[in-house]
């Protein structure tokens, strides 16, 4: 039997990754192109099958791509080609899989607004509430660095050798959390989804300067945003203008996206990125792992 579940990959939150998993082994992947595939450690089949077992521990034995699943599953292991049965499993499975699979990690760890005690900025997120102890006690939040994705500065910001909006965004959170930082887990089924910032980070700031540069960071943060389940559809439209900007990314992580807002407007994006696809390279960053190995 095969689990498929998606859960948030933090911190820092860089999207929304889609995995499968048997009682042996699991896929991984962040944008359904390139999959990792990882064994478990220890005996094959021990402890509860599928993402309540907590206690897992994996080590990565191969990275396919989505390509060779469909030929894998299609045609089988060609001449001389050994394929691990516990590979197999997964990639029939994921062959004939619906991409993104549904949310399952609804306990969240977020840190907190000193002035009211309210969530601030979302640190971690796993699956069972027994999970919880397994993470460090760490109310510090993190962004996503500027060497994943790089936000464009200002001629002044260049002129002052000011560091990246990522950077400045950190502080102003860390800042707003005080001295003595707090964080608190909460289970989201039971809360006001009122009550936690859609897009992870909180975008009220009193000071214009704070507000526009936590705005730069969302937007430029809105590809792997458009991957979480659950905005509010004119978030989603947000998202999707803010991303616009970024085809590329939108073309990558597109099949992730549970929902569209604007589909005229997502169809043009991805028109715009397989016209660049023709003359530009893509991206090195596109072929980084995102960080799947922590999960």
């Amino acid at each position: 039997m095969i689990t498929a579940y998606s859960q948030r990959l933090s911190p820092p939150f860089s999207g929304q990754a889609q995995i499968a998993e048997s009682d042996r082994a699991r896929a991984i992947t962040l944008d359904g192109r390139m999959w990792e595939i990882h064994f478990m450690r220890g005996p094959s089949g021990s402890g509860t099958q599928g993402y309540m077992r907590h206690e897992r521990s994996f080590v990565r034995v191969a990275h396919v791509s989505e390509s060779w699943i469909h030929r894998i599953s299609g045609e089988g292991p060609q001449e001389q080609e050994e394929v691990d049965e516990r590979i197999l499993e997964l990639a029939t499975f994921i062959a004939d899989a619906t991409l993104p699979f549904p949310v399952v990690d609804h306990h969240e760890y977020w840190l907190l607004d000193a002035q009211d005690d309210s969530p601030l900025a979302l640190i971690f997120s796993c699956v069972n509430p027994d999970q919880r102890s397994t993470f460090p006690e760490h109310p510090e939040w993190t962004a996503l660095p500027a060497a994943v994705m790089p936000i464009k500065r200002s001629e002044k910001e260049l002129a002052n050798g000011e560091p990246p909006v990522n950077y400045k965004v950190e502080r102003l959170v860390a800042e707003r959390a005080g001295y003595r930082p707090k964080a608190k887990w909460f289970h989201r089924e039971t809360h006001n989804p009122d009550d936690f910032p859609p897009m992870l980070l909180r975008e009220d700031w009193a000071d214009p300067h704070a507000q526009e540069l936590c705005q730069r960071y969302v937007q430029r943060q809105s590809p792997r945003l458009l991957m979480l389940h659950g905005l509010e559809h004119k978030n989603r439209l947000r998202l999707e203008q803010a991303a616009s900007e970024h085809a590329l990314e939108v073309a990558r992580f597109y099949p992730m996206y549970p929902e569209i807002a604007d589909p005229e407007l997502m169809n043009s994006v991805r028109v715009e990125a397989r016209m660049r696809s023709l003359t530009e390279e893509e991206p090195p960053i596109n072929r980084r792992r995102d960080g799947i190995l922590y999960l």
